[in-house]
C-alpha cells in the first residue's frame, strides 16, 4: 500500500498574502516549492502527498493543480471556494469535469472572525454541494470551535470531512479536558475523520518533548480509531518546531504498538480512501 503524506503545502512567498507568517516564523518567509520535499519523503519512503491550500483565492488553486499536474507525486489537492457564493455549483462542476486531482476544499474557520461561520446558512448551502461532485471537506479551527463543527457535521451525515492538525489542542500549555471532551462528541460521527498533523507547532516550538504529545495522540487513536485517523506532516509549517523527520519520528514511534496492517491503514489506506487517490 501506498505511504501518503495527507497534508502539506507549497507557496511562493508573499509577505502581503502571507501575513500569518509573522516575524516569529522567519524560517518559513520564503518560497517552498516540490524540488524542496522531494528528498524528504524519498527519505522517509513516502510515495504520495495531498496538498493543501492556504489562501482564499483562484489562483492558489491554479498553482496547485499545475504543479499537480507536472509532479506525479502529488496525488490530490485540497483548495479553496467560496462556499457562500451563488456561483459555487457552476465551480464545483468545473473542477469535477475538469481537474482529477482536485479532491476537496477546505476553508480557513479559525481565522475567521465570525466562529459559527461554518453554521450560516450561505456556508451549508455550499457543504450540501460537494458529496454530488464527490468532494471532501478539511475542518480547519480551534478547539473552542468543535462544538460548531458537530452540529455542522451531523447534519450532512453523507458528506466526509477530516479535522486538520487535531483541532490544534494547546499542548504547550497541557490543556486537554474540554477538547479531548467535544472531539470525542465530534468522532461519534462516522463521516468525520482526523489529520494527526500540526502537532509541533501547537506545542513549544524548542523545547517540546515527545511525551507531549501522548495524551493527545491517545485520545485521537481512541475516539477515531485506526480506520479514522491519516498521517500528515504539515510541511512547511513543521519546521517552525523541528521539521518533517522529527515531526514523522514522534508518529513512528507511537504507531509501533500498532500491526503492520493497521500501520499501513495511517500511513497511507485511510488517505487513499477519503480522498479517492489513484496512482
Amino acid at each position: 500500500m501506498q505511504r501518503i503524506d495527507a497534508h502539506q503545502h507549497f507557496w511562493k512567498f508573499d509577505p502581503v498574502r502571507d501575513s500569518w507568517i509573522n516575524s516569529d516564523m522567519s524560517v518559513i518567509a520564503r518560497d517552498f516549492l516540490p524540488n524542496d520535499l522531494l528528498p524528504l519523503l524519498q527519505r522517509n519512503n513516502i510515495d504520495g502527498t495531498v496538498l493543501v491550500q492556504t489562501c482564499h483565492t483562484d489562483e492558489d488553486n491554479r498553482f496547485m493543480l499545475d504543479l499537480a499536474d507536472q509532479h506525479s507525486f502529488i496525488k490530490g489537492v485540497v483548495g479553496w471556494v467560496n462556499l457562500q457564493s451563488i456561483r459555487v455549483e457552476d465551480k464545483l462542476k468545473y473542477y469535477h469535469e475538469h481537474h482529477p486531482k482536485m479532491k476537496g476544499f477546505r476553508h480557513v474557520l479559525q481565522a475567521d472572525p465570525d466562529d459559527q461561520l461554518m453554521l450560516r446558512d450561505s456556508f451549508k448551502n455550499g457543504i450540501s454541494l460537494l458529496n454530488k461532485y464527490n468532494f471532501t471537506y478539511d475542518i480547519l479551527i480551534y478547539p473552542k470551535h468543535l462544538k460548531h463543527a458537530a452540529k455542522l457535521v451531523a447534519e450532512f451525515p453523507d458528506q466526509k470531512f477530516v479535522v486538520d492538525h487535531l483541532a490544534k489542542p494547546l499542548i504547550k500549555t497541557k490543556e486537554i479536558d474540554e477538547w479531548k471532551r467535544d472531539i470525542e462528541a465530534l468522532s461519534k460521527h462516522l463521516n468525520v475523520y482526523c489529520k494527526v498533523s500540526g502537532m509541533l507547532t501547537e506545542a513549544d516550538w524548542y523545547s517540546w518533548k515527545t511525551d507531549d504529545f501522548t495524551p493527545y495522540l491517545d485520545t485521537v487513536f481512541n475516539a477515531f480509531s485506526i480506520n479514522r485517523v491519516m498521517y500528515g506532516s504539515d510541511w512547511p509549517v513543521c519546521k517552525l518546531a523541528g521539521g518533517y523527520n522529527r515531526a514523522l519520528e514522534i508518529l513512528q514511534i507511537y504507531t509501533s504498538r500498532f500491526s503492520e496492517n493497521e500501520q499501513a491503514q495511517f500511513y497511507g489506506g485511510n488517505a487513499i480512501e477519503f480522498y479517492n487517490l489513484t496512482e
